[in-house]
């Protein structure tokens, strides 16, 4: 990674800070039911309140497209933003023109305002030049925290990088700082666990960490397409059969590059797609033709954690079977329970990202005990594929 532009190098005192934020949170009932990103980027709020910049948070909510939709308001994030922060913050109605100028020049050093939702204009999504100098119009210095959003290159994530002083927020450094440590720079052995439910959506992925890794586990649906690519029968189960020379390629391109492919041994079987449905355990070999598998058996998860054992540094993105569906959870479960027991011995760097992942690791109880959970979705996986982030690249010397 190049030099990243940080917090440590600015003076913030009395400045305008437009600070991009990831405010994107689930709702229930009209209230925030995970305040996870609101407590990611507190760090950073914190800091630039106590060191005298007047803070000013620029976030979308939703995807209205450039309309104004009530439904997509960051009015309703405010009460949780207030309970966290522990202060009042002024919120705006528009993210540009007369009444966010009027909300921004009645600040104080040290306070707070929330300015509404930046994708109720379409020009954000453009990154429109004009809409990025009406935004810089009400800021001295550009912060970015969301590094969720980094890998669009819109105006309040990318362009107003190129129009004031940029510099990472302390959320945006952390992810980075754990990303660069997994996969740029990491101790090995490095295993990965790539779930989730097709091949095709993870191609890049999986072609980037077989020459990242020393073990890649391939999990979840996609296990299917790689075990019928070998002459399993997978009876029901989920399965891109058209993509078995695919799947081939990516087993030979692992074998040259000295990367162990894992797969299932024995797997958790039904007929049914349901909480609770009759279940048994059966070698890969033995699944019946309307067999579908939802998880992975005892010996494929013994099998994972003895690699565990011996290696140094995890990235797990995608679940090993259907863990919204009790008793297909056990897989996901224990071998995320092992692996947060070797962190928290030291033994081992775990991180992980991915909306699946971070749910189904918080159900196994094990995501506090990881290294780093990272709360991106798309840009975590655009990350492990190697691709360059518009909104990172804005922040690089």
């Amino acid at each position: 990674m190049a030099y990243l532009h940080t917090l440590d190098e600015v003076d913030v005192k009395d400045k305008r800070i437009l600070l991009r934020v990831d405010l994107n949170l689930p709702m229930e009932n009209g209230r925030v039911s995970d305040a996870t990103r609101i407590e990611r980027i507190l760090p950073t709020i914190q800091e630039l309140s106590k060191k005298g910049g007047k803070v000013i948070l620029l976030a979308h909510f939703g995807r209205p497209k450039g309309r104004r939709l009530e439904e997509d308001s960051l009015r309703q994030i405010l009460p949780a933003l207030e309970q966290y922060l522990n202060r009042t913050v002024t919120f705006a109605d528009d993210c540009v023109g007369r009444s966010a100028a009027t909300v921004v020049d009645t600040l104080q050093s040290g306070e707070v305002a929330l300015l509404e939702n930046t994708r109720f204009h379409k020009e954000e999504e453009e990154n429109d030049a004009s809409f990025i100098a009406e935004l810089a119009k009400n800021g001295d210095v550009f912060v970015n925290d969301a590094f969720s959003a980094a890998h669009r290159a819109h105006a309040s994530t990318e362009g107003l990088a190129h129009v004031l002083p940029a510099y990472a927020g302390r959320s945006m450094q952390a992810e980075l700082e754990a990303l660069n440590e997994a996969l740029l720079n990491p101790q090995r052995p490095v295993i990965a666990i790539v779930g989730g439910a097709k091949v095709s959506t993870k191609l890049d992925l999986l072609g980037n960490l077989v020459r990242k890794t020393q073990y890649l586990v391939i999990a979840g649906g996609m296990a299917n397409t790689f075990l019928s690519a070998q002459g399993v029968n997978v009876g029901k189960s989920l399965c891109e059969y058209e993509l078995a020379p695919t799947a081939r390629d990516v087993l030979a391109k692992a074998t040259a590059a000295n990367c162990k492919i894992i797969l299932p041994i024995d797997v958790v079987v039904t007929k049914k797609f349901e909480a609770h449905a009759p279940s048994s355990i059966v070698s890969v070999d033995k699944i019946d033709a309307d067999d579908m598998v939802l998880d992975v058996g005892p010996k494929s998860i013994a099998q994972v954690e003895a690699i565990l054992q011996n290696c140094k540094t995890l990235v797990w993105n995608g679940p090993f079977g259907a863990f919204e569906l009790p008793p297909f959870d056990q897989g996901t479960k224990l071998i995320a329970q092992s692996a947060a027991q070797l962190t928290l011995a030291g033994k081992l760097r775990s991180i992980a990202g991915g909306g699946d992942t971070v749910a189904a690791l918080s159900q196994a109880g094990a995501a506090e005990q990881f290294s780093y959970v990272s709360t991106a979705g798309g840009a975590f996986l655009e990350w492990l594929e190697g691709r360059t982030l518009p909104g990172v690249a804005a922040l690089e010397k």
